[in-house]
This record gives C-alpha cells, sequence and structure tokens, in this order.
C-alpha cells in the first residue's frame, strides 16, 4: 500500500504525517500505544471531519509508515519531536488535540507546557496519570508477545491480530492487509518496546494538572479494552472531564477504540463543540 502520509526526517529516522481536509481549525490525532497504522486507525473518524476541520495525523517512532528509532521515549523528548515534525511542515498552532489512550498523557503534558498552543482537547477514550498508576505493566508476558509475533506464531492465528479498525472501520481490503502487516513491523520495534517501558515515569509528569477554561471534550468507552475494570475506567474519565471549566463527557457502551465503533456520533459532538463549517 502507498503511504498516504509524508516522511519527514527527524532526529534519527523518519517520522509519517497525514495532512488533509480544509477549514480554519486543526485537529492533531495522536494515536493510542500499541496501535500498529494510527493513520488508518483514526480514518472511519476523520472521514467524518475532513470537510469541516483541517486533519493531521502523527505516527511516532515505530507506528505506522514511520522508521523505528533508539531515540528516549520520555513524554518531552516525544511531545518536542511531535511538535518539531508540525513545525517542519509548518502546521501552525493553535491545535484541537485528539489524543487516543496513551497519548493522552502528551496531549496533556502539551497544555501544562505550551498552554497557548492548544485551543481544544478531545478525549477519546484517553489515559490520565491516575490510569496508569492502577494498570500493572507486565514487561515479561509483553516481551513473551513479541517473541510470538516475530516468531510468526500469530500468523497460524490471523484473526488474533485483527484491529477495531479492521474489523469495524471503513478500510479497504488493501487498508486492512496494511494495516496486518504493520502490526509485524511495529509491535517488535524497539521505539515501542521502550514507550512502554517508560509509560509509567512518563505518567507521572502529568499527576497534577488543569485545563482552566480550555473546552475540552471526553469520549469514553465501557472500559472492555483497557485492562482496567469497567466502572473505574468510567470514573476515570469523569475525572478527566473535569479538569476543565468547560467540557462535556458522552459515553458510549463500546470497546476502547470508540473512534471506531462510534465515529460518526463522535464526529457529529465534534462539529457541535468545535463547530467550524465551509458550508
Amino acid at each position: 500500500m502507498h503511504n498516504p502520509g509524508e516522511l519527514v526526517p527527524v532526529v534519527d529516522g523518519q517520522m509519517n504525517i497525514l495532512t488533509l481536509g480544509t477549514g480554519n481549525k486543526t485537529i492533531i490525532f495522536l494515536s493510542g500505544g500499541l496501535t500498529s497504522s494510527p493513520i488508518l486507525d483514526f480514518k472511519t473518524l476523520y472521514f467524518y471531519l475532513q470537510n469541516n476541520f483541517k486533519i493531521v495525523v502523527i505516527e511516532k517512532f515505530g507506528y505506522g509508515f514511520s522508521s523505528d528509532s533508539n531515540s528516549s521515549r520520555k513524554i518531552d523528548t516525544m511531545l518536542q519531536q511531535t511538535r518539531y515534525l508540525l513545525a517542519a511542515k509548518q502546521i501552525q498552532p493553535p491545535y484541537i488535540l485528539a489524543p487516543h489512550s496513551m497519548s493522552g498523557l502528551e496531549a496533556l503534558r502539551w497544555i501544562q507546557e505550551y498552554p497557548d498552543e492548544v485551543e481544544g482537547l478531545i478525549g477519546l477514550d484517553m489515559a490520565n496519570y491516575e490510569a496508569y498508576d492502577i494498570l500493572k505493566i507486565n514487561l515479561f508476558g509483553f516481551k513473551l508477545s513479541r517473541l510470538m509475533v516475530k516468531i510468526k506464531f500469530t500468523k497460524l492465528f490471523p484473526k488474533m491480530i485483527d484491529s477495531d479498525a479492521v474489523k469495524f472501520g471503513n478500510l479497504s481490503n488493501v487498508e486492512k492487509n496494511a494495516f496486518n502487516k504493520m502490526f509485524y513491523k511495529n509491535f517488535t520495534s524497539t521505539a515501542v518496546l521502550n514507550e512502554v517501558i517508560t509509560v509509567k515515569e512518563n505518567a507521572e509528569k502529568v499527576k497534577t494538572v488543569s485545563l482552566n477554561q480550555i473546552p475540552l471534550l471526553v469520549f469514553s468507552s465501557n472500559g472492555i479494552g483497557t485492562g482496567i475494570k469497567p466502572t473505574t475506567w468510567l470514573t476515570i474519565q469523569k475525572r478527566i472531564s473535569e479538569l476543565s471549566d468547560v467540557s462535556k463527557l458522552v459515553a458510549f457502551d463500546c470497546p476502547h477504540y470508540v473512534h471506531n465503533h462510534k465515529a460518526l456520533e463522535i464526529a457529529d459532538e465534534i462539529k457541535k463543540v468545535f463547530g467550524n463549517y465551509n458550508d
């Protein structure tokens, strides 16, 4: 499959970025941990938004079409690499950040460090410090899973690696095949391993954060797929919604990749809150 984005030299490799759509407001999509192809994962959602907003999807090192990297996976390093990428493409702030899951940490750090660059936050079942304080990281189990992927054991059970984007999104057959191929490329990357190792340290950086008057739209799943009890997960999402004085929480009875299960509903809510129409 042809890369729909553009590879840009960053540090010791190349990071991939997709830009499309029209509008005066820019939504920056930041993927959750271990998402093989962010550009394809978010496609079902940005399909409904590209006529109203400028869409940007960032693929960090070890994700999607980006190269692997030995560079630090500390949150401030990843944030600076993302901002460098945007500057290289002359995509100017302010931005509406749309993080899924683990990248919620990076979005909160962004607001802490550069509040003038952020005009809104869309939490796609995003995580915060509390989520990683609760979640137990089984590093041995993760490394064992990586080994199973490296020796191609999972190819005996192809349905094991099907993502929600593949099963429920609007991807073509070519895109579905590309998504699954990138699973084998990226799940075993050095960057992804180091990100998992560093995530609890990264979460500490955003233990205390306030969004004040930054508009916040939180979409919550039922907790399935997060590794955290459903009732606890919803409580976490409610607390995230309380970080801003201008917020709205929308809860769905669906798994963690909410943007693949409820794309149309999410897009409609985004248009209502951040309304940027070209009609």
